[in-house]
């Protein structure tokens, strides 16, 4: 698997290309604010083919670059029902932002145990929400990658004061990621990767974090 992580915007947030190195296809992952020009460079450079976009959650600083991305390539976006209002209306989850972001209709919506086919590689749509309602991960068992959007990161979980959030979903969706196998490498929407293992606190994650 070909994985990248692009930080960009003014809180370094992770775009992430996710390419397969046979067909050369390649799934574009959470392009936030000020990312596409590292995005379309990555993908020339390394002669991949963008046939998606696919979020984790709505948040302005991880969508920032979506609409302008999807006009260049033509691609579908997708994201889970619950989030999809935010995408199309940026700022109407009540989260401000710093400054105007481009709203985009979805193709498509996914929801729990989807499949999300990138060439040969196949992801599995974990939905998570506690961060926003329509929150997800994307697992690759074959590869033992999990991106996890805003709702792991290394040593921490995402903003649960946020207007949108459901601090008591939160707990249920961490249990999903604690129970994936030891070894699984993280890619988080913030900040440096890490593995389930690294992170042997999630079953205590309700006690740690909520007080």
């Amino acid at each position: 698997m070909i994985i990248k992580t692009l930080p960009s915007g003014p809180f370094q947030t992770n775009a992430y290309i996710l390419g397969c190195p046979n067909t050369k296809e390649a799934a574009i992952v959470d392009p936030g604010v000020d990312s596409a020009d590292s995005i379309i460079q990555f993908l020339e450079s390394h002669t991949l083919t963008p046939v998606k976009i696919i979020l984790t959650h709505s948040h302005w600083d991880h969508i920032g670059d979506v609409a302008a991305l999807k006009k260049k390539y033509g691609i579908p976006v997708s994201i889970h029902e619950l989030d999809a209002s935010n995408l199309q209306n940026p700022g109407s989850d009540g989260l401000p932002m710093i400054s105007p972001i481009e709203g985009c209709v979805p193709d498509a919506f996914f929801d729990e145990d989807d499949k999300i086919a990138i060439g040969e590689l196949s992801f599995v749509v974990i939905h998570t929400p506690g961060h926003t309602p329509g929150g997800v991960c994307f697992y690759c068992e074959a590869e033992g990658v999990l991106l996890s959007g805003d709702t792991l990161f290394k040593q921490s979980i995402g903003n649960l004061s946020f207007p949108t959030a459901q601090p008591d979903k939160m707990w249920d969706s961490l249990k999903k990621l604690e129970n994936l196998p030891p070894a699984t490498r993280v890619y988080p929407g913030h900040g440096s990767d890490t593995t389930i293992a690294e992170e042997s606190w999630l079953p205590d994650a309700r006690r740690i974090f909520q007080g």
